[in-house]
């Protein structure tokens, strides 16, 4: 059991039969009456987005979470499959269960399987990913002073608004939180 005044960004917790990550949190002290904890909590298993308020003190239980280390390696049709790499066995996961981290993942690429008693209920990427521009309309010389930017496709399909010095074949990180430019590579 854990406290909701105990709750960080991140934390894995039980509510209601379901586990859920949470996103943000905010404790609120009204001028009058009791305080409150404001969270933002998703869904590991669904990966609904949820807000929920819970009253300061209430005690929910915490998830235990095992992680292994895996490499995905192909997608096969509506599956995508994934290998461990120690004891090389091979899982399936259905692309509407890791819909938002597909955006990121390439093939060969290294990531965290998440398991709960038993069962898979995610991917866990790192905090930024290095893909390469496919496709984005040429910078012309000037531009860059404006502090703009241009819409970009990436490898896995996945559109960035990047400033205009990025070309085609760069590659750039990408944070894999909100989806957003950091850097080239």
């Amino acid at each position: 059991m854990i406290s909701v005044n105990d709750f960080r960004t991140g934390l894995t917790i039980e509510v209601d039969g379901d586990i859920w990550r949470v996103i943000e949190f905010q404790h609120v002290k009204p001028g009058k009456g009791a305080a409150f904890v404001r969270s933002k909590l998703r869904n590991l298993r669904t990966g609904a987005i949820q807000e929920k308020t819970f009253r300061a003190g209430e005690k929910v239980n915490r998830a235990q979470i095992d992680t292994r280390k895996m490499q995905y390696l192909y997608a096969n049709g509506d599956q995508h499959v994934f290998m461990d790499m120690e004891t090389y066995e091979q899982i399936e996961l259905p692309a509407k269960q890791i819909e938002h981290e597909l955006k990121f993942l390439k093939e060969n690429m290294e990531v965290y399987i998440m398991m709960y008693q038993g069962e898979t209920i995610g991917i866990e990427l790192p905090n930024t990913v290095e893909l390469k521009v496919v496709e984005t309309e040429p910078g012309i010389k000037g531009d860059t002073a404006s502090g703009g930017s241009k819409p970009a496709k990436l490898e896995t399909g996945l559109v960035v608004q990047v400033p205009f010095f990025v070309n085609e074949g760069d590659t750039l990180i990408i944070n894999t939180s909100d989806g957003t430019y950091v850097s080239r590579a």
